[in-house]
């Protein structure tokens, strides 16, 4: 069973492995963090971003809650992707959701779990925007319909906010893209949810719905 302090043994012996294979790994690290992806995923702890991706420390940057939600009154995460937008000019922001998420279940079922209840709420919200397409589907279908739809509902999120707009009034090229995990095959799926101005917000979301609709009946 490991224990807090095997964390430290552990961390020790990644780093002088990492500094055994790539001599400088650590002194190239510290001169810059110039990533070009940001990712927004769950916090669940079956979904690291840089192992999934292959990409290395410094390559991507991070910001990671429940459900991966993004909303206009969380200035954590709009602050996130603010600082990722014009301070590191990011060049993709990913947000990705998983199948079988806890948060987006509970949301679907109405099950209680405390205190994040007031944040899966968000979650019921898009669940009851689209009601009538998920009721459709058979019941097996609906949870990994609904984590679709959570992502998708997100990317526009960040496509209206305020960070968004200022970025592309500036002619600034950034692209919102929608994509889900599968924890059971460890692969990314693009929704095909994928914004790089407020025109394409529209067209996009519409392909992603009958996406959406189209793989899950």
């Amino acid at each position: 069973m490991t224990t807090i302090h095997d964390l430290f043994s552990h961390n020790r012996a990644w780093a002088a492995q990492m500094e055994k294979d790539r001599p400088g790994f650590f002194t190239s690290l510290v001169k810059q963090q110039t990533p070009k992806f940001m990712w927004i995923g769950c916090s669940d702890s079956r979904v690291p971003a840089n192992q999934i991706t292959g990409l290395e420390p410094g390559e991507v940057f991070v910001h990671r809650n429940v459900a991966n939600v993004v909303v206009h009154s969380d200035l954590n995460a709009l602050s996130a992707i603010q600082f990722a937008v014009d301070m590191l000019k990011v060049q993709h922001i990913m947000v990705v959701g998983h199948y079988g998420c806890g948060g987006v279940m509970a949301a679907l079922n109405n099950q209680r779990v405390g205190l994040a209840d007031n944040w899966i709420r968000h979650i019921q919200d898009v669940r009851d925007r689209h009601w009538d397409m998920l009721e459709a589907l058979p019941e097996a279908h609906r949870g990994d319909a609904l984590v679709d739809l959570n992502v998708i509902e997100q990317v526009v999120n960040i496509s209206v906010s305020t960070v968004m707009t200022d970025a592309w009034a500036k002619g600034q090229k950034v692209t919102i893209h929608g994509w889900t995990f599968g924890v059971h095959d460890g692969l990314l799926q693009d929704l095909h949810m994928s914004v790089a101005s407020h025109d394409g917000i529209a067209p996009a979301y519409r392909a992603a719905m009958e996406g959406v609709v189209a793989a899950r009946r």
